[in-house]
C-alpha cells in the first residue's frame, strides 16, 4: 500500500502551506501520496507542482476549506477540481 501523508495547513499564512507541501513532497517514498489541507486554494503552488512532474487534485470542501491530493502519475500531469466536497 502506497504511503500517505497528511499535512494540515488549515490556519497557516503564505508562503508556510507551500513550504510544508513541498517539504512533504521532497521525502516522499516512490508510490506515495500527499494530502493537504489548507484554508485557500494553492493557485501558486499549480505550476510549481506541474513543472516538477506532480499531479493533484483539488476538492472544495463544505467548510471553505480545500483537500489538495498531490502524487506522481506518468501521463496525468495537472488538476482535477470538484467543488462540492465529493472526491
Amino acid at each position: 500500500m502506497a504511503e500517505i501523508v497528511e499535512v494540515d495547513n488549515r490556519g497557516l499564512g503564505p508562503p508556510q502551506p507551500m513550504v510544508r507541501i513541498l517539504d512533504a513532497l521532497k521525502t516522499l517514498p516512490a508510490g506515495g501520496e500527499v494530502i493537504a489541507r489548507n484554508d485557500r486554494e494553492p493557485i501558486f503552488l499549480y505550476p510549481i507542482l506541474t513543472e516538477q512532474g506532480w499531479a493533484y487534485e483539488t476538492t472544495a470542501l463544505d467548510d471553505g476549506s480545500f483537500r489538495i491530493r498531490i502524487f506522481r502519475s506518468g501521463s496525468a500531469v495537472g488538476s482535477a477540481h470538484t467543488a462540492d466536497g465529493s472526491a
